[in-house]
């Protein structure tokens, strides 16, 4: 089983260092403003407040419960995002769901990524620069990813501009975020590969997902094996094409080959295939012979 790769710590000092009033960060200019933008930060739930512009208002309770079964087994794995409004007084931007899920299963504090006044740029430059870190895993990559199009309205274009990576390759770090939470903290902690992820993503129901990654795991199968796994299971889904019957064989008694020789006038030889087909061959030894097995066959 493949070692566990250390984890980002969340920064519950910088926790504090935003409830000090001698350290309140308004913008990017502020002392110790740089600590806080592109980082993780564990904030208390009670100091934020729902955006009353949000649009979505309308929660799946079963879907929400199941999130929150998922939250109190792995944690909060994407973090959410809020801005500061006053000291120690935040209002969420995205992350609804994953805040109400916190609170059902008694959290009082979630990780999140704060927004300060004026800190566009800065938030840019800290993603970017923390995606160029040879210490991140893929799914830390693929988060970075997806906060510059979610609160920055990057194109996947525009990030391979900025970033210096090709665009298919950002595409492959987003696919990964659809797979199941607990493929995903697999992946962070080291028990696959983001190549084992990639070739899971391309089946929909997490559920098999899941029963794959368990496979991977359990029989320390290599990502070839698991892109057969993959596509052995795909195949299965597909219908099946109804063959053809095959046309019953049947054997040709001696006594009635016969009967062509004794008709024909010469040895016949008659042959049955598997699938019941076959030839009669009449053989002829001269134009004369020739002649006389065609007024035969005519008579």
């Amino acid at each position: 089983m493949a070692k566990a790769i250390k984890k980002q710590a969340l920064g519950r000092g910088l926790s504090a260092l935003l409830k000090d009033p001698e350290n309140d960060i308004k913008s990017v200019a502020d002392k110790n403003a740089d600590k806080v933008v592109g980082n993780i930060i564990e904030l208390e739930i009670e100091a934020i407040e729902i955006n009353p512009f949000q649009p979505r208002s309308n929660f799946n309770e079963e879907s929400l419960r199941e999130l929150a079964t998922s939250i109190k087994e792995l944690g909060v794995i994407q973090p959410i995002t809020v801005r500061k409004l006053d000291f120690n007084k935040y209002q969420l931007i995205s992350g609804e769901r994953r805040l109400r899920a916190s609170t059902l299963v008694g959290l009082t504090t979630v990780p999140a990524y704060i927004r300060i006044a004026n800190d566009n740029e800065s938030l840019v430059m800290a993603l970017v620069e923390n995606i160029q870190r040879h210490d991140l895993d893929p799914i830390e990559i693929a988060l970075s990813y997806q906060r510059l199009i979610d609160e920055i309205q990057l194109t996947q274009e525009q990030m391979s501009e900025r970033v210096g990576k090709k665009r298919s390759t950002i595409a492959n770090y987003l696919r990964l975020l659809k797979l199941d939470p607990i493929i995903q903290t697999g992946i962070r902690d080291g028990f696959i590969s983001m190549g084992h992820g990639r070739a899971i993503i391309n089946i929909e129901d997490q559920d098999i997902q899941t029963d794959i990654y368990q496979k991977i795991v359990s029989q320390n199968l290599s990502v070839r094996d698991t892109e057969a796994l993959v596509k052995n299971y795909q195949e299965s889904l597909k219908p099946k094409t109804a063959s053809k019957p095959k046309a019953a064989s049947f054997e040709i008694a001696d006594a009635q080959k016969s009967t062509f020789t004794n008709y024909f006038g010469t040895k016949v030889d008659v042959k049955v295939a598997g699938n019941g087909k076959g030839k009669i061959t009449i053989p002829f030894h001269s134009e004369e012979d020739f002649n006389r097995i065609i007024k035969l066959i005519n008579e």
